[in-house]
């Protein structure tokens, strides 16, 4: 019901101030939430076609189906906790916490933002090149949930996996992550480059963390197939 809705039916049904005033309040602080939400959609980065109406359910194993129930919940987020994916390319890691994502915005107002992790780590380059790397990270600090997107396509430069290990300590035990990689753990070397440094970063990760494989065929590839028929 809109503003002139309400004061004709006022009128009309010979309302109270009081009563008037009460549903003035409603609307203006329904038409807030939802300028709220589109604003934190908008911040997101969360690719629109990244929704659970196109997550095709009977393409997750039965383990990722029993998952989201319980991650669309945000419980993990309330306590810090770490979302981790790994699959091959085409599996559906990213729509699957994209989706996600896009629900911890809608239904429970979290701040959200969806980055491939190469750009993540050109942003805070660039920052420590600017001697801003603090205020870069303080930004970052500020989104209830970090989605790093393709970790194992990051190969980086002793300085790039400087500033990429920087921000997951900063977010350990404070803030959740939520990452897709198409490498497992053991071969994380290929990003952190140093022995040391890797096994430090997987220790903070797992430490409070949700695990979930993306197993069977290429979901993208089996669309693209599905499309030429």
């Amino acid at each position: 019901m809109s503003y002139p809705e309400v004061m004709v039916k006022s009128k009309n049904a010979n309302w109270c101030p009081e009563k008037t005033l009460q549903h003035l309040l409603e609307i203006e602080s329904d038409h807030r939430k939802e300028k709220k939400i589109e604003n934190l959609i908008k911040q997101s980065g969360i690719p629109p076609q990244y929704t659970l109406d196109t997550l095709d359910l009977k393409l997750l194993t039965p383990k990722l189906r029993k998952s989201l129930p319980m991650l669309l919940e945000g419980s993990f987020v309330n306590t810090g906790e770490n979302l981790l994916t790994f699959g091959l390319p085409g599996r559906g890691k990213s729509h699957y916490v994209g989706a996600i994502g896009r629900e911890l915005i809608l239904r429970h107002n979290k701040s959200v933002l969806f980055i491939p992790t190469f750009k993540l780590v050109e942003k805070l380059l660039n920052a420590k090149k600017l001697l801003n790397l603090e205020n870069a990270l303080k930004k970052l600090d500020r989104f209830d949930v970090v989605i790093l997107d393709d970790i194992g396509y990051v190969q980086q430069s002793r300085e790039e996996m400087e500033v990429l290990f920087t921000f997951l300590a900063e977010r350990y035990e404070r803030k959740s992550l939520m990452i897709t990689s198409n490498l497992v753990f053991s071969q994380w070397d290929k990003i952190f480059k140093d022995p040391m440094t890797t096994m430090a970063a997987v220790d903070r990760l797992i430490h409070h963390s949700i695990i979930l494989d993306f197993t069977g065929p290429s979901i993208r590839k089996n669309l693209k197939q599905d499309e030429q028929v």
